[in-house]
């Protein structure tokens, strides 16, 4: 049987600001990429995601970005690599131990927005990334895109690592995600979403922009909390992978669970 994780970017509230619906997410995923309090999320917000999230058996992952409130984390940002190290050691600390708190435990790391992309294609960014989830806790697993230097500097600092694919977002012809910037890279029908992320699944490619196919490795899919109509979205993926025998399972799963 074929078996792969859903995940998806929550507890990015803040305050009295509400941003998607976690709750119901955390209904349909096998993994939660929690916000870290540096994109998005204050301690409240991140704790009750955190708590939800152990409830329902769902692994808890670090969603750590750069220090950038203001844009959501999604705005290139240059920043030295002591800096980026320790900014990211702070946040994975941080979410540590409020999952501590509620009796579960963090077993992945996935870097967020301008962090993630920044961390697929340069080669510093990527190597402090990984520097610094080694640094915490080397049995960490590192999420990203398959084939990007994000990745190759995990292994390199001795981090398991997954292999990652949108399910809500368009790809170029070089198996890359179409910049959110371009008409089209962000996807709403969950229908279209759903077939492709079962040929994905089960096929192991995905329809590029120009409607040729491209191979796209991945153990965990992502459909983001932000999207309108996600938690929607996120439930037909699910429905065609059960339909299809395709089990949803975590790729970092908590100790005992």
């Amino acid at each position: 049987m074929t078996t792969v994780d859903l995940n998806s970017d929550l507890g990015e509230g803040f305050g009295r600001w509400t941003l998607g619906d976690d709750e119901a997410m955390l209904d349909v995923v096998s993994s939660a990429n929690v916000a870290c309090g540096f994109h998005a999320g204050d301690p409240t917000t991140i704790r009750r995601t955190v708590r939800l999230a152990a409830a329902r058996g769902v692994a808890l992952g670090a969603h750590v970005g750069y220090r950038d409130l203001a844009g959501f984390g999604r705005r290139d940002i240059d920043v030295p690599s002591a800096e980026l190290q320790a900014d990211v050691v702070y946040q994975l600390g941080a979410l540590q131990a409020l999952a501590a708190v509620e009796g579960t435990r963090v077993t992945y790391v996935k870097p967020h927005g301008a962090l993630y992309n920044t961390a697929a294609v340069d080669e510093r960014v990527a190597a402090d990334v990984a520097a610094a989830v080694a640094a915490v806790d080397p049995t960490l697993v590192l999420l990203g895109l398959p084939g990007t230097p994000a990745l190759a500097a995990a292994e390199a600092a001795g981090l398991p690592t997954a292999a990652e694919a949108f399910a809500d977002r368009a790809y170029t012809t070089a198996g890359t995600l179409l910049p959110r910037s371009a008409p089209g890279a962000v996807l709403h029908d969950p229908e279209v979403v759903a077939r492709r992320m079962l040929r994905l699944v089960t096929e192991g490619v995905v329809e590029a922009e120009d409607g040729t196919d491209v191979a796209v490795r991945a153990d965990s899919v992502c459909v983001h909390g932000d999207t309108p109509g996600a938690v929607a979205m996120a439930r037909r993926v699910r429905e065609a992978f059960d339909a299809a025998g395709v089990a949803l399972a975590p790729f970092a799963p908590a100790p005992g669970r």
